[in-house]
């Protein structure tokens, strides 16, 4: 049986060889790379959702050179912590499946019995997490429409994607854990200073969600070495700073051929109260 449920009638889906299907004959395409579509027309807010193929393949190629490899070593620990022998899992807002398939790996190689998916809202990002890992269910949809029955995951992993709070409460079972990672104030330093004349730290806060506990705060720091233009180039188009930065600063970054810069992520921990 999947861990997604059928977004037409709320029923479960079973994964076939070619689609997924429920009890009310609803019908569900897996492509040719091993993903499915599971966000209604009427969820859609533009025809492609979510990043656009240039984006995509710049996440893949970056994550793949393993730069941010200390953020993934963190949550594959804090999973196996927060979980038994069989675990479900959801990584929501998922992406390339860097971070997915790391934590199904590791918990594999722990002895466990891991079941786990991934969502995102881009079909194009998804064709590379779905060939990443075939074991992992991979679906497009919603963040704030999970295709996941109420209280079927054990623990709901969040990496820079949409915060949908109710939904996440909706699908982790009693006492699950929710992890969130966020950048820390100084993420990315080096390299707003040669894209910005005056850049400014990113904020740094504790948020208590209705329905959560806090459990931890984790730190994650490291320091990367990009000494080619295409990796440096890729970094900067998976980040924000792609879409508002001026010209003059995406001249300046296009000029270098190495660039040594911080990273820094905090995980926070939450439990399902």
């Amino acid at each position: 049986m999947s861990l997604f449920r059928c977004p037409a009638c709320g029923a479960p889906l079973t994964r076939g060889e070619r689609a997924y299907t429920c009890p009310g004959r609803h019908s569900y395409d897996i492509s040719k790379e091993g993903y499915t579509h599971l966000l209604m027309a009427n969820q859609k807010n533009s025809a492609a959702p979510g990043d656009d193929k240039g984006m995509a393949a710049a996440r893949r190629d970056f994550l793949s050179k393993d730069y941010y490899r200390p953020l993934r070593d963190a949550l594959c620990k804090l999973v196996d912590r927060y979980t038994g022998d069989s675990p479900a899992i959801l990584d929501a807002g998922c992406g390339e499946g860097y971070y997915t398939a790391g934590i199904y790996q590791s918990l594999l190689s722990a002895g466990k019995s891991p079941r786990m998916a991934g969502i995102d809202i881009s079909k194009f990002i998804l064709r590379t997490a779905a060939k990443r890992e075939k074991a992992i269910e991979f679906a497009v949809a919603s963040s704030y429409r999970l295709p996941l029955s109420d209280e079927s995951v054990d623990v709901l992993v969040n990496c820079f994607s949409p915060l949908a709070i109710e939904e996440f409460l909706r699908v982790l079972k009693p006492g699950g854990a929710f992890l969130y990672v966020v950048p820390a104030a100084d993420h990315l330093w080096e390299l707003k200073q040669v894209l910005y004349e005056n850049p400014y730290p990113n904020e740094e806060k504790e948020t208590p969600y209705e329905g959560f506990t806090y459990q931890e705060i984790v730190p994650v720091e490291a320091t990367i070495t990009l000494d080619n233009q295409t990796d440096i180039h890729n970094l900067f188009q998976m980040t924000p700073y792609y879409w508002k930065t001026p010209k003059s600063g995406s001249d300046r970054l296009a000029a270098l051929d190495r660039l040594t810069t911080r990273i820094a992520f905090r995980v926070h921990v939450f439990k399902k109260a």
